[in-house]
């Protein structure tokens, strides 16, 4: 039987629903940005920022979820516009730039995840809350 109170375990839904909003946003406005001068170097500016959102994320909420929610909105939001159109259009192409984004984006969120659950594991010794 859990112990938290309605209210803590409403802000704690709210939070992680903002982490997942702010992971989105990410991805979105990276989609669009990632090609900006110099390139690659934004990309990969773009890709160490969703690292520490997800590492920020974890630590701020002490769960390997709060590092996974973020990470989870960019892969969606990156995803889903890295996908062409009908009419051929892509918003992220197959470009160096492109490919830092996105690739180098998804493996920085995925050890985000990582490192908000190592932490995770390391200050709660494995044990749920």
């Amino acid at each position: 039987m859990s112990t938290q109170q309605p209210e803590s375990r409403a802000s704690g839904v709210a939070v992680y629903v903002l982490l997942f909003v702010l992971g989105v946003l990410q991805g979105m406005i990276g989609s669009f940005q990632y090609s900006q001068s110099p390139v690659p170097l934004i990309a990969i500016i773009l890709d160490v920022v969703i690292f520490a959102t997800c590492v920020a994320g974890g630590w701020a909420m002490r769960s390997f979820t709060g590092g996974l929610v973020p990470a989870v909105g960019w892969i969606l939001a990156s995803f889903v516009l890295s996908m062409g159109t009908a009419e051929g259009t892509v918003i992220i192409t197959a470009t160096t730039a492109g490919e830092w984004y996105l690739y180098g984006g998804a493996l920085a969120a995925a050890a985000g995840a990582g490192a908000s659950f190592i932490y995770w594991a390391r200050s709660v010794g494995g044990r749920p809350r």
